[in-house]
């Protein structure tokens, strides 16, 4: 995912996925686990709700990085300009746009989010659930409009080791202000997620080796074998 002499940008939220990302990144960088290096630029949007960033800079500046904090209006764009009654996808699009586009401005040649196994379950079943699709995120993905490459280094891991992580080396995890945070549709999609793994425990290793195999073509299964 990432090559000799990049330059990666991290897009932080403050919550424990992408800070937890920023911190095994930069173990991996520090200690040459790939066996060459490459820079890491955090950044993080903010979002005009009064978020107190200051944990998020403190845990940066001991990791030795200077945070990148782009000021924007989303919230104001979102909730009172536009009163939007499901916002999440706007908001989304808004503050992928606006960190890709921060990302180029400082030489960064790819983007890096904290999304893990379980946001990829859960955003498959969204998009069978609320858009009649099969399809999830990539791992790795180039944006041409762009010409930045998105990766999601954490897919592979499941949201109960983040958790465990973060409690186990004490990562700062900041407060959400946003007034719909839990009550979405992700949320709900999420819940739908633990009550099938509550009977099949081997869902999320099974999504894994679908997606891996999945093909297309393949769909639809020959009745007659």
């Amino acid at each position: 995912m990432i090559a000799p002499g990049e330059k990666v940008a991290i897009g932080l939220s403050g919550g424990k996925d992408s800070t937890s990302l920023l911190s095994w990144l930069d173990t991996i960088k520090k200690q040459e686990r790939l066996g060459y290096t490459f820079e890491i630029v955090p950044i993080c949007l903010d979002m005009g709700l009064g978020m107190d960033l200051t944990p998020l800079k403190d845990f940066c500046q001991k990791l030795g990085y200077a945070l990148e904090v782009v000021p924007t209006n989303i919230a104001e764009v979102i909730f009172d300009i536009r009163q939007e009654s499901s916002p999440c996808s706007l908001c989304a699009k808004l503050r992928r746009g606006i960190l890709y586009r921060r990302a180029k401005e400082l030489g960064c040649s790819k983007v890096a989010l904290g999304h893990h196994l379980d946001d990829a379950i859960e955003t498959y079943f969204m998009n069978f659930l609320f858009h009649g699709r099969l399809a999830s995120f990539e791992p790795k993905s180039y944006l041409a409009k762009t010409d930045i490459t998105l990766i999601r280094p954490l897919i592979y891991l499941e949201e109960q080791t983040v958790c465990q992580f973060v409690a186990a080396e004490n990562i700062p995890v900041i407060f959400n202000p946003c007034p719909v945070d839990k009550k979405t549709k992700r949320e709900e999609v999420k819940h739908f997620v633990s009550q099938i793994a509550a009977t099949y425990p081997d869902v999320r290793q099974k999504f894994i080796a679908g997606m891996e195999r999945g093909e297309l073509t393949n769909f639809w299964l020959n009745p007659a074998g």
